[in-house]
């Protein structure tokens, strides 16, 4: 399917669900959010912040509320597509614009609006990896405190970059090479990628 460049050519490109899909653009446009298209998708946002996306598939169409766990969902009609990965995203399916209670559906629309402008928003949890030092710096730093005190300086991220350029390089032959040219950066401060950083 050709990637759609406005919410018209993504509708015109569903036929089976064509009356569905329009029927939920125009109730969601009732709500005063600005249409766009994002990842192909009918997008619906309040002050640049996603609100809702439409979409269709084989088998079914459906709204999906960026924030939908912030929702109370008394219906008991939402679900996570992906259990487990998406904390916040939420979709209401639907297999026949028969199902589209309009009613309801405004209501949980507004709810996300409202729980927008209030702030009320789920946040990704960034899963940090540990750092793990390769055993030639590990060496280096124990015997040698002026290294591993310049290294204790750095942000984690710089101390990661190190550690992964060590550990990336197969041979040992290059382990030792590259030891070399970052224990003079490391006791001058330098990081290792600091030359492409503004």
């Amino acid at each position: 399917m050709e990637k759609p460049t406005n919410v018209d050519a993504y509708i015109a490109n569903h036929e089976k669900w064509q009356a569905a899909l329009e029927l939920l653009r125009a109730l969601i446009l009732s709500t005063g959010l600005q249409e766009t298209i994002k990842w192909m998708f009918p997008t619906y946002t309040l002050n640049g912040k996603n609100i809702v996306a439409i979409g269709a598939f084989k088998e079914y169409f459906g709204v999906w509320f960026f924030q939908g766990g912030t929702l109370r969902d008394n219906l008991k009609v939402l679900t996570n597509a992906q259990a487990g990965k998406t904390k916040a995203m939420r979709q209401w399916r639907f297999t026949s614009i028969a199902d589209i209670n309009e009613e309801a559906l405004l209501a949980y629309i507004e709810e996300a609006i409202q729980n927008q402008k209030d702030g009320k928003v789920i946040k990704p949890t960034r899963t940090k990896k540990p750092l793990v030092i390769p055993p030639e710096l590990q060496t280096a730093l124990t015997n040698n405190s002026l290294l591993a005190t310049h290294f204790e300086t750095f942000s984690l991220t710089n101390k990661r970059d190190f550690a992964d350029y060590i550990c990336s390089a197969k041979r040992m032959e290059t382990k030792e090479k590259r030891m070399q040219k970052i224990i003079p950066m490391i006791l001058q401060g330098i990081g290792l990628n600091d030359k492409y950083k503004k």
